[in-house]
Formats: C-alpha cells, structure tokens, sequence
C-alpha cells in the first residue's frame, strides 16, 4: 500500500509542476499576424497605355 502512495504522490507532483498554474494571458492583438496578401509584382506597373495599338494593328 505504501508503494501506491508514493506512485500517487509521485503522479501527483508531476501533473502539479505541469499543470500546476495557467499560463500567461496573451491579448487577442498579440494572436493576430499582419502581412500582405501577394507580394506586390514588379512587371504590374509596367504597362504600356498605347500597346494595344500596336497589337490590334489600329494606327
């Protein structure tokens, strides 16, 4: 009987050293991750507003 005691005493230190306070509160604006959708294209800026002349064949 007294071997179970200890084994219970034994399981009961451990789970208190885990489970024995709550963790440190986190606020909801430390949860959140703030980053861009896409990464930003370098070619998007790069257009040409009279190419389309030049592949409809209209000048």
């Amino acid at each position: 009987m007294a071997h179970e005691e200890n084994t219970q005493d034994a399981a009961e230190t451990a789970r208190r050293a885990r489970f024995g306070a709550l963790p440190e509160r986190i606020t909801p604006a430390e949860m959140v991750e703030e980053k861009p959708a896409s990464a930003v294209d370098p070619a998007r800026n790069n257009f040409n507003d009279d190419e389309w002349l030049v592949r409809m064949g209209a000048f």
